[in-house]
């Protein structure tokens, strides 16, 4: 089990960004959270095997329809056992 931040610049707010980042994690079977941040990116933190979080990874490096993405920073963090994948309010 293994967990990264993603912090997602381009084109991702205003675009469904976070909604559709939840809709994948459920279908790649990774928790975590998504939310806006106050300098147009979005957070994004993703737990799960290393093979479905790649895959999580891979998806936010395009995003949804409508989104453009620029840049994917990912750092490793500690596994905190989540149980679902949230939309959380901005920061």
């Amino acid at each position: 089990m293994i967990r990264v931040q993603a912090i997602v610049t381009g084109m991702v707010q205003g675009v469904g960004f976070r909604w559709s980042a939840r809709e994948v994690a459920h279908r790649f079977g990774v928790v975590g959270f998504a939310r806006n941040r106050h300098d147009g990116s979005v957070e994004v933190e993703i737990e799960g095997d290393t093979a479905q979080v790649d895959r999580m990874l891979d998806w936010l490096r395009t995003g949804p329809p409508g989104s453009r993405v620029t840049k994917v920073t990912v750092t490793e963090l500690v596994p905190e056992g989540d149980d679902a994948f949230r939309i959380r309010e901005s920061q």
